[in-house]
């Protein structure tokens, strides 16, 4: 008999989480990607399964379920001979795709790593915003990693919208989304009632391959192309923005009385008789925050007020899954979907003036350098005095517009006192060395037929800037109290530039007669400097343009390493409540905080839910973008063979885009338009040069240009240079003219990015 003991089970260093989430835990995945490391190679199940101790066939399911979301996640990959292994040790990359109109497409990494190029043969079997897994095979001619797909992870896409087109006896869907070139197959008896170019959305019955193109059918019919409303519909849809309610949903959302239960204000801080006030824009409908300010012995109190939604919406409700579904409220022109139902959105979590409202508010004592000397969170009940909005308080504080001042006359001192305390918040703030773009934005007024009437200048007050340092304030003391209790939430973070994008800006910086500090590691205050050095150049819009471009965009992440451009070792969002889940979510981890309560939540389920409310902000950043291109275009229609004073705004290897000063709408003037000559790109400089004439376009140069057509189909706009040439060429020696000639040829063909916009904070 033998005496040889059994082996031990490989040992979970994740054990006791796993206890805690499920009732019959199993290996955790840590424990599953240790073990193949280990092994250095791919290993059965049943091997798998004996090492880490799984032995009942209840365990083995779960067990296997366990083994198929890693898979679904590119985490492992189970080869033909049914052995599972590492990803990344069998040189898989797994990532979401990129499409472009031209057939082609990019796997942008999960993890940090270059982007991977498919070409069209590859992106027939997958569409734009799938998830796959790619092995590398090689670099290609222009020097980018190229592969193919090994297998597609998860489907970004159910249905399809776009316009309906019959055409040899067949029917297709065109994709709204050009970043989708696969043209969707409808069989006869699938149209579902569509006619010839009306908006349709298209339910895919049968997946792309690499020879046979998606099929689908039409499940709803939107309407005719140009129907006022429309461009929104395609978007939400496009994007897939949740815009439904579930009727579980609206069920719970109707169990709610239109006013504030008695037994919930019970137990909280009763704030009823201080004159917090609401101010927003004239066009507002949610009102989430309140402020108030006093000053007494040298030092200012502030009381920033937020609607307490948390209250409301609990974990794991049917409000609560839609509302991280939608994961932020999208704000296109003239319509909003909302991240809450109304009921709650514009009822009971709007702080509406003269009614109860609960709420979660921040009080701070303040010194006269505007350093917040201590603070506290309350669960608390309000009434706000009055809704104000910044135009009003803007021509009381400002103007002295006595009318105004009589009709708001017991609120007004308390407006002064705030707007005293606004102006220390802000010496602080450009002490600190926040930067602080100063970059055009702007705002569509429409006429009764929801037409473009006019495209318009957003000029900011100091009513925009006194609610922007009070929220400042409340989001930095939310952030400071999570890091000092160790609670894991989603901070607001913002890395510096990266080295090659600090390396492109110094060089561009260089040639104009400029510099950034900091070496290496530059800070917020070397950007603040160098911008308020620049404010009264003829150029200063495009050095920020170029500055902004070279920072990363702000996410959501448990790791907390601070907000580059406000200058904040710690800063999350506190504010939004009602139309930012991030902000839920920070809301009832303070409160946990003040209960005294463990959290219940995990580093790894807080990452996964910054990562996904990253990504539902980036979808509706883009979903009004395009909602915005497209009004625009319209606008455009009946300008064709007009001129106008532009600026350029962006530079790319095949031309310019040019924004027009009067009307805000930008477009492409194709490099085949600039004139008879080869024109060589250079990204770090942001221009493109004649090689004979040395004509150079730049990014800011100042320029006239004739609008020559309008696609409403790509909502794009083409111009040509009209008059004589740009302001923009330099002339200069022709010994450096030669130099900047070698250098346009080495640097021709380097990616740029079209401008972003003001970035969010």
């Amino acid at each position: 008999m033998s005496t040889r003991k059994p082996k031990k089970p490989f040992q979970d260093p994740m054990v006791e989480r796993e206890k805690q989430k499920y009732e019959f835990p199993v290996p955790s995945r840590e424990a599953i990607l240790a073990l193949l490391a280990k092994h250095n190679e791919p290993l059965p199940f049943q091997t798998l399964a004996a090492e880490l101790g799984v032995k009942d066939e209840r365990d083995e399911d779960a067990f296997l379920r366990r083994l198929r979301a890693m898979e679904r996640d590119g985490q492992i990959l189970k080869n033909r001979r049914d052995l599972y292994g590492i990803a990344r040790k069998m040189d898989m990359v797994c990532g979401r795709v990129t499409g472009h109109p031209d057939g082609f497409g990019f796997l942008i990494p999960d993890e940090e790593g270059e982007d991977v190029f498919l070409p069209p043969r590859e992106m027939r079997q997958v569409m734009h915003g799938d998830r796959v897994m790619a092995r590398v095979t090689g670099v290609d001619q222009r020097g980018r990693r190229e592969g193919v797909v090994v297998e597609v992870l998860e489907r970004a896409h159910k249905t399809i919208v776009g316009r309906y087109d019959a055409r040899d006896g067949m029917g297709f869907v065109v994709p709204g989304d050009k970043r989708i070139a696969q043209d969707i197959v409808v069989q006869r008896g699938d149209e579902g009632g569509a006619r010839e170019g009306q908006i349709v959305a298209a339910e895919i019955t049968s997946l792309p391959t690499r020879h046979r193109a998606p099929a689908g059918r039409i499940v709803e019919v939107l309407g005719d192309h140009m129907a006022p409303g429309m461009e929104i519909e395609v978007a939400v849809r496009s994007h897939d923005i949740p815009h439904v309610w579930p009727d579980a949903v609206t069920r719970e959302a109707e169990q709610f009385a239109p006013e504030v239960p008695a037994q919930a204000s019970q137990g909280r801080f009763d704030l009823r008789d201080i004159p917090l006030v609401t101010i927003d824009g004239e066009d507002a409908r949610d009102f989430d925050d309140a402020v108030f300010a006093d000053h007494t012995g040298g030092t200012w109190r502030l009381i920033v007020a937020i609607a307490d939604v948390s209250y409301y919406v609990k974990p794991g409700t049917a409000l609560d899954r839609e509302a991280y579904a939608r994961g932020n409220s999208v704000y296109f022109p003239q319509h909003v979907v909302p991240m809450l139902p109304e009921a709650l959105s514009n009822g009971l979590c709007s702080i509406n003036p003269h009614v109860d409202r609960l709420c979660m508010a921040c009080e701070m004592q303040i010194d006269g350098s505007g350093k917040i000397l201590k603070y506290r969170f309350l669960e608390a009940v309000m009434r706000s005095r009055a809704r104000l909005t910044y135009t009003k308080v803007a021509a009381m504080l400002v103007d002295k517009d006595a009318a105004l001042r009589r009709e708001y006359a017991d609120v007004v001192p308390h407006l002064e006192t705030l707007h005293g305390l606004y102006h220390i918040l802000h010496a602080a703030r450009m002490k600190r060395g926040a930067v602080d773009f100063e970059l055009p934005e702007t705002r569509i007024l429409f006429d009764e037929h929801r037409k473009i009437k006019r495209i318009i200048p957003l000029q900011r007050n100091d009513a925009h800037r006194l609610i922007e340092e009070c929220m400042l304030a409340a989001n930095v003391c939310a952030a400071e109290i999570l890091r000092k209790n160790k609670v894991p939430a989603p901070y607001r973070i913002h890395e510096g530039p990266t080295a090659e994008k600090l390396n492109d800006l110094r060089e561009f910086l260089t040639e104009m007669g400029l510099s950034l500090g900091g070496g290496d590691k530059p800070q917020a205050q070397h950007y603040s400097k160098l911008i308020k050095a620049v404010e009264q150049r003829s150029d200063s819009r495009l050095i920020q343009t170029v500055l902004l471009r070279s920072l990363s965009q702000a996410v959501y992440s448990p790791d907390n390493i601070g907000h580059f451009a406000l200058g904040y070792p710690n800063y999350t969002h506190f504010t939004s409540p009602i139309r930012r889940y991030p902000d839920l979510l920070v809301h009832r981890a303070i409160k946990d905080i003040i209960a005294r309560r463990a959290t219940g939540m995990t580093p790894e389920l807080a990452k996964q839910q910054g990562e996904h409310c990253s990504l539902t902000e980036r979808r509706a950043d883009e979903a009004t973008r395009e909602v915005v291109r497209w009004l625009k275009a319209v606008y455009m229609m009946d300008k064709i063979g007009e001129e106008f004073d532009g600026i350029i705004s962006g530079v790319t290897n095949f031309g310019i885009f040019v924004e027009l000063v009067e009307v805000y709408v930008d477009g492409l003037v194709h490099i085949t338009a600039l004139g008879n000559d080869y024109y060589h790109f250079d990204a770090a400089h942001h221009r493109l040069m004649g090689e004979r004439t040395k004509q150079t376009y730049r990014l800011g140069d100042k320029l006239r240009v004739r609008v020559v057509r309008v696609d409403l189909d790509e909502a794009k706009l083409d111009f040509e240079i009209a008059g004589s040439p740009p302001a923009g060429k330099r002339a200069a020696g022709a010994k450096r003219r030669s130099a900047e000639g070698k250098h346009e040829a080495k640097r021709a063909g380097k990616p740029s990015r079209k401008p972003r916009g003001k970035r969010r904070r």
